[in-house]
């Protein structure tokens, strides 16, 4: 009696989930048309993402409108793309340089609005301990990373409301577990709130609010280079106390784990996210986040859903400890 009671409810179950998934690949695969009459707005060019974004979206017959914030970024990506991409210099640490680029956008989109808009611009350092850090430290990557994307998001949001079309965030995996100290964590959280909560107040106005959330790829971002040099800069502001309470041995110490995650885990297709990206701008049901990687997706996602005391050992467990710790 029991396995006859029970055999209907759980095919019913099984079907309305085999039904559920075919209609989610369905809706996922509906793509926009007339892309050519579509204009997309892209920060950060210069390399990277941004810039293999902008290539990838002038082939598929986008408008690409460019921000760099170097002329050599702007003339490099130019000569490497088609006629109808445009650049423009575009710093997002300045009122004026996004005020400037919007007011330039205004005029190439006219009547017809921006279709999308990409904060993909965003640096890494100085990353570190966070008693290491000054409050410039904190500041020089938070006004990039976070204030940055809110003022240009905002200053730029009446041009994309016009289009119906799609803000697309850049976050990261270490918006959703904070690794280590530094701004860059700070700001990734910030990014994926705000853009929770402007995806709520503006999905009246049909716009669509992106989260792109990549792993460890292999960018300037991670360069070692440039991470073991602004960490010695770090060290060596230290007062004698706090340095000897870290011990002499400790930055090694840091340095090589660093280069050990660095070289274990960093990605160098960077398709991977910027497939994310386009898969965004041309979706006709985009998704609210996008899990760009394999470590984004099977290690830093499953751990942020990991109890706090979890991520605390396991990464106790990875980092040095210091001369005078517990």
């Amino acid at each position: 009696m029991y396995e006859f009671l029970s055999c209907p409810s759980t095919y019913a179950l099984g079907t309305f989930a085999i039904l559920w998934v075919l209609v989610w690949f369905y809706r996922d695969n509906l793509k926009i048309t007339r892309v050519s009459e579509k204009h997309v707005f892209v920060t950060g060019c210069d390399s990277g993402f941004g810039n293999l974004l902008c290539k990838r979206l002038d082939k598929r017959g986008f408008r690409v409108l460019a921000g760099c914030l170097t002329e050599k970024g702007a003339d490099d990506l130019k000569r490497a793309a088609g006629p109808f991409l445009k650049t423009c210099i575009l710093d997002v640490t300045s009122s004026a340089s996004i005020q400037k680029a919007m007011e330039w956008t205004k005029k190439e989109v006219g009547d017809k609005g921006l279709w999308g808009l990409v904060n993909n611009a965003g640096r890494s350092l100085p990353m570190g301990p966070s008693e290491w850090m000054k409050i410039e430290d904190f500041e020089s990557t938070l006004k990039v990373n976070m204030t940055g994307v809110i003022e240009t998001t905002m200053t730029f949001l009446p041009l994309v409301k016009k289009a119906r079309g799609r803000v697309v965030n850049v976050a990261s995996v270490l918006g959703r577990v904070a690794a280590n100290g530094g701004g860059y964590c700070i700001s990734k959280f910030a990014v994926e709130s705000f853009s929770d909560c402007l995806r709520r107040d503006i999905q009246g106005f049909g716009v669509n609010v992106c989260i792109i959330e990549p792993g460890f790829f292999k960018t300037q971002v991670t360069s070692l280079e440039p991470i073991e040099r602004e960490l010695h800069r770090l060290w060596n502001q230290l007062t004698p106390e706090v340095k000897e309470s870290y011990g002499d041995k400790y930055l090694d110490k840091y340095i090589w784990i660093q280069r050990l995650i660095m070289n274990a885990i960093c990605d160098s297709d960077l398709s991977k996210v910027t497939n994310c990206m386009e898969h965004a701008l041309l979706a006709v049901h985009p998704r609210t986040r996008y899990s760009a990687g394999w470590d984004a997706k099977f290690l830093w996602i499953p751990l942020s859903y990991m109890p706090a005391c979890f991520v605390d050992i396991a990464l106790k467990l990875v980092m040095p400890k210091p001369a005078k710790g517990v």
